[in-house]
């Protein structure tokens, strides 16, 4: 029972995985920018995948989302804060190996100022104390910023799109690399639980679900090609996170997108 039910939590992790690192609303341009190509060497198996994900999404991750949109405002915004302040736990090692001390201390800083003063992150007081936008790593994004290539891309089981290295970054960020993941579910504590880590995984999922429905709506109205429309824009805000660019993920093919302004 218990291994059926992280099985129904890993599912509703899909919506936070699919723009790994992104921070809250996908952005969208008509503009066209050429990226690194990223071959998509399993595309029927991906297509096939991606077809069993929406389904997923129809009838799980979008009607779940719709409700946690009805929250109060504050009520969705400290959650998101919450969520935030847990996933420096994960960023700061990868500023550390990425050799960006300056902001491994930056966030350190505002996890401890968050946590305390804060409430576990509820209220991002260190924002109000003058600290920069927080801006998420994971160890995908220090792969690339190594040198190491994407790899084909591929589309995963509920987890949605990446490539052969963010996959490989993604298990190293459950098998000993996420602090919040040692503390919950590697090491059995008074305080904390597995529960509390898969929960907060998937409360994260559907909070991103819920700031983007209405992007993604849109794309898949105005996408000729869902599938390649998704893989696009999924390739280029890797590229955008691993470079720390401020640019708006931009699509390869304009007559495939609308600009929606999420901010």
């Amino acid at each position: 029972m218990k291994k059926i039910f992280k099985l129904l939590i890993v599912a509703l992790i899909l919506s936070n995985n699919a723009f790994a690192g992104s921070d809250g609303e996908v952005e969208l341009s008509k503009k066209a920018k050429p990226v690194q190509p990223v071959k998509d060497c399993f595309e029927p198996l991906n297509r096939a995948t991606f077809a069993l994900n929406q389904g997923l999404d129809k009838v799980i991750f979008k009607p779940v989302a719709k409700i946690y949109r009805v929250l109060p405002s504050p009520v969705r915004t400290g959650t998101s804060n919450a969520i935030d302040n847990l996933s420096t736990l994960a960023t700061i090692p990868n500023n550390i190996l990425q050799g960006d001390l300056k902001k491994a201390g930056v966030n350190t800083g505002r996890f401890v100022i968050n946590t305390t003063f804060g409430i576990v992150g509820i209220f991002d007081v260190a924002q109000l104390m003058g600290f920069p936008e927080y801006e998420k790593e994971d160890y995908g994004q220090t792969l690339g910023a190594l040198g190491i290539g994407p790899g084909c891309y591929l589309v995963l089981p509920v987890l949605g799109p990446s490539t052969v290295r963010d996959t490989i970054g993604s298990l190293a960020n459950v098998v000993g690399g996420d602090p919040w993941y040692n503390v919950t579910v590697a090491n059995d504590t008074q305080y904390f639980s597995d529960f509390d880590y898969w929960g907060t995984r998937v409360t994260a999922g559907i909070d991103f679900r819920a700031k983007n429905l209405d992007s993604f709506e849109n794309l898949e109205q105005n996408s000729m090609d869902f599938y390649a429309s998704v893989r696009s824009l999924y390739l280029q805000d890797r590229q955008k996170k691993i470079a720390n660019s401020n640019n708006v993920t931009e699509t390869m093919d304009d007559s495939d997108w609308e600009e929606i302004e999420t901010k």
